[in-house]
């Protein structure tokens, strides 16, 4: 059996709300408009998203904020 490794841990939206500082309803209009990674399916009922998506777009918003472009110039 496959040991999940930390790029593959997945979010549950609360966790997602903690670390983003976003609310649900955020999220998933964001996620709607390409502006936030996209959750993934987990069961009919449940969804969630890539921690290494949301640590991606954390650290996007972190270098919009400090002025980096992208490639760190």
């Amino acid at each position: 059996m496959a040991v999940c490794s930390e790029t593959h841990a997945i979010l549950r939206c609360d966790q997602v709300e903690a670390v983003t500082g976003l609310g649900r309803s955020s999220i998933y209009a964001m996620a709607k408009a390409g502006e936030f990674p996209s959750p993934i399916r987990l069961a009919k009922r449940a969804s969630g998203w890539l921690q290494s998506e949301v640590n991606d777009f954390i650290q996007s918003r972190i270098n919009e904020s400090r002025g980096i472009k992208k490639g760190g110039v």
